[in-house]
């Protein structure tokens, strides 16, 4: 067993560094495309910790969720380009946010509905993945973070999130080819997304080569604005029977409001050189962290974690279709909506692109706006979620 708390750390990063490796070779991408990256950071320690290679407690674990889970907020906020999103048009954006809604709304009816059958703490479980249906990874740990989820339940979220998040992805694709009998029926203006397409034209992604002096501020800027968002956070009070807004959700909600404000200045440019990447390595080093200390025991309850993540999605779909309906909206904005919601930065422009293969920066942006809801939608269900589980 690896005791020490330097060595447990470097045993994670070595992994971490392993898998996004393996996952960049481009024999095994189609593999990595199946099965993304957050699986293997996540069920790798959970492996090495059942086998006895690694301790299922340690103050590595705990340093790594109080300070890395900031650290990636602020980088992956910062980055995110407000003016862009909010230049996508009035259609993309309250379907992305409708999806959003479903989300909130479709959990708590999920677990009413299947919840008995279920440990009494999994709705802290299903508070961290609406967190991941929101916004993706980065909203899932902080939600997990802040109510408290057990890392022994984060095993079967994780797989409920792959499969039916993966799973409604594959369906999205599949009505791609209704799109337009879809849009016939609703009466869609279908001129919105060309004009969302001529706005996008000018976005500028274009990425710089990192010097040192960028990586040096990319690392202050994450560690000064996590440390004080974390030292004000401990000192503001905790509200909610149980807990709901907790010292650490005070740290997240300071962290990502800040990181919004700052990407209205000109730190914002620091994703030109990879600083949302470095965001990125810190969430998944922290996701493997949150793995090692996890049960699989836990893995063995996932047939009824995924009926009820099942039903969730249904109630998602049924919210996004309902809207569409009421206010004509095509068919590709309600999958690019809700896949930006569901499947994050990597799946929604896939699925733009396939509906309108020059639509890809659509997915991404509305994608990236669900980072800025995420944390604040997430939170919401927690606190409905609660609500019904009667803690």
């Amino acid at each position: 067993m690896i005791s020490d708390p330097t060595g447990l750390f470097v045993y994670l990063a070595a992994v971490l560094g392993a898998i996004l490796w393996l996952s960049g070779l481009p024999k095994l991408r189609p593999i990595f495309r199946v099965t993304p990256v957050i699986i293997y950071a996540y069920f790798i320690p959970t492996l090495s910790t059942s086998v006895g290679i690694t301790p299922i407690a340690s103050p590595t674990y705990d340093w790594m969720a109080r300070y890395l889970l900031p650290f990636s907020l602020m980088l992956l906020m910062v980055t995110v380009d407000v003016r862009a999103i909010l230049r996508l048009g009035k259609m993309a954006l309250v379907m992305m946010l409708v999806g959003a809604a479903g989300i909130v709304i479709g959990g708590p009816i999920a677990l009413a509905v299947l919840g008995h059958w279920l440990p009494s703490d999994t709705w802290t479980g299903m508070a961290a993945l609406s967190g991941s249906w929101i916004g993706g990874a980065p909203n899932m740990v902080a939600i997990k973070e802040s109510v408290g989820t057990p890392d022994s339940i984060m095993g079967p979220i994780i797989v409920v999130d792959t499969v039916v998040g993966y799973g409604w992805m594959g369906v999205l694709l599949f009505f791609s080819a209704w799109q337009n009998r879809f849009d016939t029926y609703v009466g869609a203006d279908t001129s919105t997304i060309q004009a969302v397409n001529r706005r996008l034209a000018d976005v500028d992604r274009a990425r710089l080569p990192a010097q040192i002096g960028d990586l040096a501020a990319i690392l202050a800027l994450g560690f000064v604005g996590a440390y004080v968002c974390v030292w004000i956070g401990d000192r503001l009070p905790t509200l909610g029977d149980p807990t709901i807004v907790s010292h650490t959700t005070w740290a997240v909600v300071l962290v990502t409001s800040l990181g919004l404000a700052l990407s209205f200045t000109p730190l914002a440019r620091l994703e030109r050189v990879g600083a949302s990447r470095v965001g990125y390595v810190a969430l998944y080093l922290l996701l493997a962290g949150i793995g090692a200390q996890a049960d699989l025991r836990k893995v063995l309850e996932i047939p009824l974690y995924l009926g009820v993540g099942a039903l969730w999605m249904a109630i998602h779909a049924a919210v996004l279709i309902l809207v569409a309906r009421l206010i004509r909206a095509p068919l590709f904005f309600v999958a690019t909506g809700s896949m930006a919601n569901v499947g994050g930065v990597i799946s929604a422009p896939v699925v733009a692109s396939v509906y309108h293969q020059a639509l890809a920066p659509v997915g991404l942006l509305m994608a990236v706006s669900g980072y800025a809801v995420g944390i604040y939608g997430g939170l919401l269900c927690a606190w409905l979620l609660s609500l019904v589980a009667g803690a």
